[in-house]
């Protein structure tokens, strides 16, 4: 059975071999992890989907500010194991993580990735137009859903990463 949980320290080695097999070599070389390197996940919002011990899937959401000052998180990455894809878990993962950051508070998630996929989430390019993020990227795939109406109202300029820095020995952890 699937389930979805907060992320345990005893999770980061299975993770980051999932994130290896699910997004490639080039993984850490793309716009969106500028703003994830030597930061620590939003407190409660690292995400896993495991079958028994086994993970099998991963959610993250990062702490970011707009160059015009809103806040807001960044979502990702999102990745299921290869056997276990088209069984709804990658959209499990996304619905507990909204729920979870509406939850606590947050006003919207940012993140980049498939327009048709994201946009059943709520997740859009219309307040976006005016963002950008620190390397390139595909604009159209730049997207945002609002948990709190008008949280990206006026939102422009670079993203940059403002959540808490980890220190040496959650680095370790994280590229372990």
């Amino acid at each position: 059975m699937v389930t979805i949980r907060h992320e345990k320290p005893a999770d980061v080695a299975a993770r980051e071999t999932l994130l290896d097999a699910a997004c490639g070599a080039t993984r850490t070389r793309k716009s969106s992890e500028r703003l994830r390197q030597g930061r620590l996940p939003a407190p409660g919002l690292a995400l896993i989907a495991a079958d028994g011990r086994r993970v099998i899937g991963t959610a993250r959401l990062w702490h970011v500010r707009c160059g015009s000052g809103q806040l807001a998180l960044l979502l990702g990455p999102v990745a299921v194991a290869g056997h276990c894809r088209n069984r709804g878990i990658g959209a499990a993962l996304v619905r507990r993580a909204l729920r979870e950051a509406r939850r606590r508070g947050h006003g919207a998630v940012i993140l980049i990735g498939d327009p048709p996929y994201y946009g059943r989430f709520g997740f859009s390019a219309a307040k976006t137009g005016a963002l950008w993020m620190p390397g390139p990227f595909e604009r159209h795939r730049l997207l945002a859903v609002e948990l709190v109406a008008g949280a990206l109202d006026g939102a422009r300029g670079l993203l940059q990463a403002t959540g808490a820095a980890a220190d040496t020995a959650d680095r370790a952890a994280i590229a372990a």
